[in-house]
């Protein structure tokens, strides 16, 4: 279907300005300063409610295993004498937006915020449709406006612009086990989408609206929109071609004058970046040890911890213009409502509600009418299950039903078979099953392979790995062991592109070098790689020498052509060795490419892990 654009959105160009002064300041619980007297009395002052949550990725239908729980507590285990997690099943928006809506009653003045990835590494119910039936789920559940995130660009800005617009793809009616506009007409969304900091190079103006003022019952409050600068980064080449993200602070202070001029002085900064958590420090009360445990929901900062130092979305918080007045955000997935004082030392809150739709953060607050501002001292938040002991939003449940029932011919096609789980967990050295199995299915694809260069080597970025494989059943029917499309979908959900090109044996050693230092050091990034190659690791790199292929040491000055996905090829995850690359050739989709290698070799029956070994 041709595609018909449902409204256009204009763009806004940003200026630029200096960074404001470095606030050092500690992430504490949150807490109230000093305000004005005729703020304090109360006059002109009305209650204003603040929904919020973010990385969503298109998770419709309750998600299962891990990405559908959150810790909620801890005990001892009497058989092992070691703390165990008490945790929830929570999200799925049939569940969020009864929650949302249940949350609404007796707030006349509410607004429903997000801070991006709302699409984007989606399970296969949303992203065989270009996640068209999530912004039509975000549509019905009352969603105000959002920020982009970087999965927003998995399949480029003018992919973005579409879904925001509205109008079909021409994709050929399930190409690539895709299909736009399969239920109906796609409308597009009904929330604002917002990229203050993303700018098309021929244009100079932003690719979406910069900020959206919304008005309530009197009450009027800006939201400036970002995705985080080091978005090309994590984000394919192709999907950020043509694009330039701007420092966050700078874009978000530039606007606080633009939005004063129309009379706005009430400002949310909305920013798809985030804080990195510590492990709780739990206390056993009948002992009194102390044990490092998974945190729970709830615990930083409302339950006494904090941001870890050096978390990359401080120095943002702590320099955006005190004229802004909260920050939601999002990107690692992590749940905190914390204080991060501004550059004058004023609190100002900041908030993430986890991911998958599996928490929502409330944040209540008094806005004088008087003068048209938030009252900061009255700001504050909360992080709230998504439990799933409600009615479902009936709205939710039909359009579920809709693409269900279109997606099963993809989604339930049996692949092959496993003889047991085959899992993301990795050993001492990084090493994990299922990175394996999906680098053996790389290197044995043969889409990568031209004029002769057959690959030798395949690299898989762990994070691209969203899922474990189990031999449990599916709701399709199949037998215990067997490998729905759905099921290794949920594995690979990106749609990433097969790349081979040719590196040298010391792009190799650099490359292996890459995932425990720079950017990496602080998180360690361990490539899943093809059987015959092997190396072993330790806490600064490669051992020299180690690094072998069918059994013969790497030359460091002779030629090898390797396989990996289009991510990792245009330098992902900061291993920018791969742009060291020459003769890049582009094959066929991850997914099929996986898809092909389970029907060939089922049933499927892991190997030993020794393909990487060390301590890192």
């Amino acid at each position: 279907m041709p595609r018909n654009t449902r409204r256009l959105r204009p763009a806004v160009a940003v200026a630029a300005v200096a960074l404001a002064a470095v606030a050092v300041a500690t992430p504490i619980a949150n807490s109230a300063s000093a305000q004005p007297s005729s703020e304090r009395s109360g006059k002109n002052l009305v209650d204003v409610q603040l929904l919020s949550f973010n990385d969503f990725h298109g998770n419709l239908e309750a998600p299962s295993g891990s990405s559908g729980r959150l810790v909620t507590g801890h005990h001892i285990d009497p058989a092992t004498g070691k703390p165990v997690d008490e945790t929830v099943n929570v999200g799925g928006v049939e569940y969020l937006a009864s929650h949302l809506e249940e949350a609404r009653k007796g707030h006349d003045r509410s607004l429903t915020v997000a801070a991006g990835d709302l699409i984007g590494a989606s399970p296969l119910l949303s992203a065989a449709f270009h996640d068209e039936p999530s912004i039509e789920a975000l549509n019905k559940l009352g969603l105000d406006v959002t920020s982009v995130g970087n999965h927003e660009f998995d399949e480029g800005y003018k992919e973005l612009q579409r879904i925001a617009d509205g109008g079909c793809i021409e994709d050929g009616d399930g190409q690539d086990n895709q299909n736009s506009c399969a239920a109906h007409e796609y409308a597009g969304a009904d929330f604002d989408i917002l990229a203050a900091n993303v700018t098309e190079d021929a244009s100079g103006k932003t690719i979406l609206p910069a900020y959206a003022i919304k008005e309530v019952d009197g009450v009027k409050i800006g939201f400036i929109g970002m995705t985080l600068e080091g978005t090309p980064d994590i984000v394919t080449a192709e999907g950020v071609k043509g694009l330039t993200f701007k420092d966050e602070v700078e874009t978000a202070n530039a606007l606080v004058p633009k939005l004063k001029k129309k009379g706005v002085k009430a400002i949310v900064t909305l920013i798809h970046e985030g804080a990195n958590l510590p492990k709780e420090k739990w206390t056993d009360p009948a002992t009194g040890t102390v044990y490092d445990v998974n945190a729970r929901y709830d615990y930083t900062c409302e339950g006494g911890g904090e941001m870890v130092a050096g978390s990359p979305i401080l120095p943002i918080a702590q320099n955006l213009d005190p004229e802004i007045d909260m920050v939601v955000t999002g990107h690692t997935h992590n749940p905190y409502v914390c204080d991060v004082p501004d550059p004058e030392g004023k609190s100002r809150l900041i908030t993430s509600a986890s991911s998958f739709g599996r928490l929502y953060t409330e944040t209540n607050l008094k806005y004088n009418l008087k003068s048209r501002d938030i009252v900061r001292s009255s700001v504050k938040g909360s992080n709230l299950l998504v439990t799933r002991d409600v009615a479902k939003a009936p709205d939710q449940t039909a359009l579920i039903n809709t693409y269900k029932e279109l997606v099963t011919p993809i989604a339930s096609r049996v692949l092959g078979s496993i003889s047991g789980d085959v899992t993301r967990t990795t050993n001492a050295s990084g090493e994990s099953a299922l990175g394996d199995l999906i680098a053996d299915a790389q290197l044995a694809d043969q889409s990568t392979v031209v004029n002769g260069q057959t690959p030798v080597i395949a690299f898989m970025n762990p994070g691209g790995i969203r899922a474990d494989l189990t031999a449990a059943n599916s709701p399709y029917g199949e037998a215990v062991g067997d490998v729905t499309y759905d099921e290794a979908f949920t594995v690979q959900p990106f749609n990433n592109y097969l790349v081979s090109l040719t590196m040298t044996g010391q792009d190799i050693y650099d490359l292996l070098t890459q995932q425990v230092t720079g950017t990496n050091a602080a998180s360690h990034k361990i490539l899943q790689v093809s059987k015959g190659f092997s190396y072993q690791i330790s806490p600064s790199g490669p051992v020299d020498g180690s690094v072998t292929l069918n059994g013969q040491p790497i030359d460091k000055a002779a030629s090898y052509r390797v396989v990996t996905n289009n991510f990792l090829q245009g330098g992902g995850d900061a291993f920018a060795a791969f742009t060291k690359g020459t003769d890049p050739y582009y094959g066929g989709l991850d997914i099929d490419a996986f898809a092909a290698y389970l029907e060939a070799n089922s049933p499927y029956t892991p190997g030993a892990l020794d393909r990487i070994t060390g301590t890192h």
